[in-house]
């Protein structure tokens, strides 16, 4: 199953919908900044499943922070990473992922792509798909017992 995975999207919303074209993913997920973005995105798309979760730019106190959602006997947990404090380390993000047994951890907030594997669970920012001179965006792979991951710059 391919999952396209957006961050920061900023406004960007032409970018979002070039790398749903070019990745035709079974699923979306927007990692926040900017959730009406999210919104817009799944309106053009309404056939392909979509989750989101809000940033720190969103104001959305109504919505959870964080989702953790089970695909394919995988434990993955959808956040902006600001309640993680990811832009200055990932320890306690780390924490959070072995408290919690996941196999995927998906974060967004600092703008930097990053695919790492930490103890058991693959870590993935999908960079900032609304950057203008830089945009990236994350495609998380899960077939049989693998999650595999990469960040591919939108050019």
């Amino acid at each position: 199953m391919k999952i396209l995975v957006l961050s920061d999207s900023h406004g960007n919303i032409d970018n979002m919908i070039r790398a749903v074209e070019r990745e035709s993913p079974r699923a979306i997920f927007h990692l926040g900044d900017c959730w009406r973005d999210g919104q817009r995105l799944h309106e053009r798309f309404p056939e392909v499943p979509f989750e989101q979760v809000p940033g720190n730019c969103d104001f959305r106190s109504q919505e959870a922070a964080e989702r953790l959602i089970c695909l394919e006997d995988k434990r993955i947990l959808l956040c902006h990473g600001h309640t993680y404090g990811v832009k200055q380390s990932l320890i306690a993000a780390g924490y959070a992922a072995e408290e919690q047994n996941l196999d995927v951890l998906l974060f967004g907030h600092t703008h930097r792509p990053l695919v790492d594997m930490r103890g058991k669970t693959l870590f993935l920012n999908p960079g900032s798909i609304g950057d203008y001179a830089h945009p990236f965006y994350g495609v998380l792979t899960l077939s049989g017992v693998r999650a595999d991951a990469r960040t591919v710059p939108l050019e």
